[in-house]
């Protein structure tokens, strides 16, 4: 595992070829064509360290040593990669050789017969409503405080993953019917309602705001730096996290995602339909969104031991 060798020029042209095909043909996110991309690099690399074959002539018993070697050593800590990484490594193996063997390029699929492992089932972390309104209020009435509000308000408000934030466009901001048009996974477009006082405070952003920080720079990013450029997920994580911390909310409870987290959670509290909240989340499975009515459980549960006499 700490030999690093060139990925060889055949598996170089396969992998390059996969990664388009599946941009093309299943429509696979950019994030997750990266992932695919060092997945499939760094296996090629086990096999070329083994001068044993290439990807295309691999065998199931040398996926088991390397998953089996994956799962011992490897990853940041150096204690081994997690099951989730090894899913991802296992899923995009999948994809690849289901493409090769459909073109006739091999005979046998090795990824057949190889289970995925099993994935803890991990609750979305959500915050307190009132916890919420302190990191919405925690930004100052400056030029960067105003887009910060707003970003956090919209955030809120849709539900939005960080990447289809950062990448809204001015133009798909229709403030008058209170819609965005939201590029989401895959390439699909939804509509998002944007709501009453997330509308207000983008509606102040760009009257009294973006103009100001662009100084007659030309951006199509809707939220954009004081730099003139539009603004990136890590900047956003880190404003985040200053907020947060204006608001007193403790640094390992606070993520860009959480803001998702908590529009589904809250939502469901409230009694919104779960068919409903998929769209809006923009999730292709139903499945996917299900997982927030056992948060919104586990909070009654701990909302009824904390009050019942008999809890």
């Amino acid at each position: 595992m700490d030999s690093k060798p060139e990925v060889p020029a055949g598996d170089r042209a396969l992998i390059d070829a996969f990664l388009e095909r599946a941009w093309s043909e299943l429509g696979l996110a950019d994030n997750t064509l990266s992932g695919y991309r060092l997945d499939l690099d760094g296996f090629a690399r086990w096999l070329a360290a083994r001068q044993d074959s290439g990807l295309i002539d691999c065998r199931r018993d040398q996926l088991y040593d390397y998953l089996a070697t994956r799962a011992e050593q490897g990853g940041r800590n150096g204690r081994g990669f997690s099951p989730r990484s090894n899913a991802r490594l296992l899923s995009a193996l999948r994809h690849f050789y289901r493409l090769l063997q459909r073109d006739g390029r091999i005979n046998e699929d090795p990824t057949l017969l190889v289970d995925a492992p099993k994935l803890p089932r991990s609750l979305p972390k959500a915050l307190a409503e009132a916890e919420v309104e302190g990191l919405l209020r925690a930004p100052a009435e400056t030029l960067l405080g105003l887009r910060d509000r707003a970003m956090l308000e919209v955030m809120y408000a849709t539900g939005l993953r960080v990447s289809e934030l950062v990448g809204l466009r001015a133009d798909q901001v229709n403030l008058r019917q209170g819609v965005l048009r939201v590029t989401g996974k895959g390439g699909k477009e939804r509509l998002v309602p944007v709501g009453e006082e997330a509308a207000h405070w983008l509606q102040r952003y760009v009257a009294e705001s973006r103009a100001v920080l662009l100084k007659g720079v030309r951006v199509d990013a809707l939220f954009v730096t004081a730099r003139r450029t539009g603004m990136t997920r890590q900047m956003f994580w880190v404003l985040v996290k200053k907020h947060a911390s204006s608001a007193g909310i403790a640094g390992k409870r606070i993520s860009p995602h959480v803001l998702r987290h908590s529009f589904a959670t809250h939502l469901l509290n409230h009694g919104a339909d779960l068919r409903a909240l998929q769209m809006l989340l923009g999730h292709s499975s139903l499945s996917t969104t299900q997982i927030y009515t056992l948060v919104a459980k586990e909070g009654l549960k701990r909302l009824h031991a904390r009050h019942h006499p008999r809890g």
